[in-house]
């Protein structure tokens, strides 16, 4: 199966990401459709990759959607068989692409899989060895989950599954973090397959797709929201209980760093503390995932 507009299109969701976006969509074939969902509505930004990407559409979203809701809208408009979602710090290595396609020539029965990453020291994937898993750096192999940074679906197999709702793929109540675990446990739960295609390798720079101007309140962000998606996650699959006594010793460790660094006079740190305080609690009382970073003084 060759590489071509007609099987393959690649969504990329953006926001204050102008700085790593040009490396990610160089290192992809130019004869494979891109479709960039900015989450910062930037029409500068769009204007400029369109005009210089021949292969790009640029999609503004009106808010900031996170992750999970902004790859859904971006999925929304795929009109291919198999979909590539990157995030914007990815950059794919030579025949990427060629080596997920010749994959497919004997894997048939998949729903996810997804190149693996050259940073060994933190793989994009977990295994499942009760399960039968094993690694094999030469024929693709199965997995429990993979990484929301690079993650290849196939489409038609997905929507047959009828793991996706109205809203689509991924849960839009999560704004980041986990959206891709989840999606991946009702896979799994319904006897869908995921792999790792080992000949197909990416690099990942690793919380860089946003601006480092923008560091301290994408920091804040991110401590509330992982604490808020944990909790969400573990609610949603095991049960209420079980979440809280998952969360509990992170909680405990975030209130006795708190009250140390106000001691100190650390404000960065003791806001960072205070922010997963407060993302625990919000999804302990089930309220939504309304934090989102203050970029207005920049």
């Amino acid at each position: 199966m060759s590489i071509s507009r007609q099987n393959l299109t690649v969504v990329i969701v953006t926001f204050k990401s102008e700085h790593v976006i040009h490396d990610c969509i160089q290192s992809i074939p130019d004869k494979v459709e891109i479709i960039v969902v900015d989450n910062s509505n930037d029409k500068k930004f769009k204007e400029s990759l369109e005009k210089r990407y021949h292969n790009v559409r640029c999609i503004l979203s009106p808010k900031n959607l996170g992750m999970g809701a902004g790859n859904n809208l971006g999925l929304k408009n795929v009109e291919t068989d198999f979909a590539l979602i990157l995030n914007p710090d990815v950059t794919l290595e030579k025949d990427a692409i060629d080596e997920i396609m010749l994959s497919l020539d004997y894997l048939s029965n998949f729903s996810l899989l997804a190149p693996i990453s050259n940073y060994k020291r933190y793989p994009n994937y977990k295994i499942d060895k009760k399960m039968g898993h094993s690694y094999n750096e030469k024929k693709p192999f199965k997995v429990k989950s993979i990484d929301g940074f690079a993650m290849f679906f196939n489409l038609k197999k997905i929507n047959k599954s009828r793991i996706s709702d109205d809203s689509g793929y991924f849960d839009e109540n999560i704004f980041m973090y986990l959206e891709n675990d989840d999606l991946c446990k009702r896979l799994i739960d319904i006897g869908e397959n995921i792999f790792i295609v080992p000949t197909s390798k990416i690099n990942h720079l690793g919380a860089q797709a946003v601006n480092k101007k923008f560091q301290d309140e994408i920091e804040l962000s991110r401590n509330w929201h992982w604490i808020w998606s944990k909790f969400y996650f573990n609610k949603k699959h095991f049960g209420f209980f079980p979440a809280i006594i998952d969360g509990l010793p992170t909680l405990i460790s975030a209130l006795i760093k708190y009250f140390f660094y106000s001691i100190l006079l650390n404000k960065r740190k003791k806001n960072i503390y205070c922010n997963r305080i407060s993302g625990f609690i919000n999804s302990l009382l089930g309220k939504k995932s309304w934090y989102r970073p203050n970029l207005d003084q920049y």
